[in-house]
């Protein structure tokens, strides 16, 4: 059985600006108030939370990003799972559809769906909300 998440999320900051929170690392590090690593190209390191979710870039682009994603807490032996996102144009700024596929059950992937939101989306909007006059 898959456990997939397919969610959406409206930032208020046009889609370049997003793409810019997604991958640079000293901005990650801002929004998240935790540590990053970020190597924006295919195969570069991906680190965030203080280490607590690793993985390696497997997409790089202008509206798309993608990379594995494994958390320290989940079992030894466990696959990395795979977070997709696509960018597009709203009126308010930028929909974020957002793709985490292979989580290793279903109580993870019900966490990582509330996680989404309180631990990413909305310390990046709230970040956007505070510093992002201009975009």
């Amino acid at each position: 059985m898959a456990f997939d998440l397919e969610l959406e999320f409206i930032l208020t900051a046009k889609p370049a600006r997003v793409m810019q929170l997604l991958t640079d690392t000293d901005l990650i590090r801002k929004w998240s108030g935790g540590t990053a690593i970020l190597e924006n190209k295919e195969g570069g390191r991906f680190e965030m939370f203080d280490g607590w979710v690793t993985g390696k870039v497997l997409k790089t682009g202008t509206n798309e990003l993608a990379y594995t994603w494994k958390t320290t807490e989940w079992p030894e032996g466990a696959n990395a799972s795979e977070v997709h996102y696509l960018l597009k144009d709203d009126v308010m700024g930028t929909k974020v559809i957002l793709r985490h596929t292979n989580l290793p059950d279903e109580d993870e992937m019900k966490e990582h769906k509330n996680g989404w939101t309180d631990y990413f989306f909305d310390p990046m909007e709230d970040y956007i909300a505070v510093t992002e006059k201009n975009w």
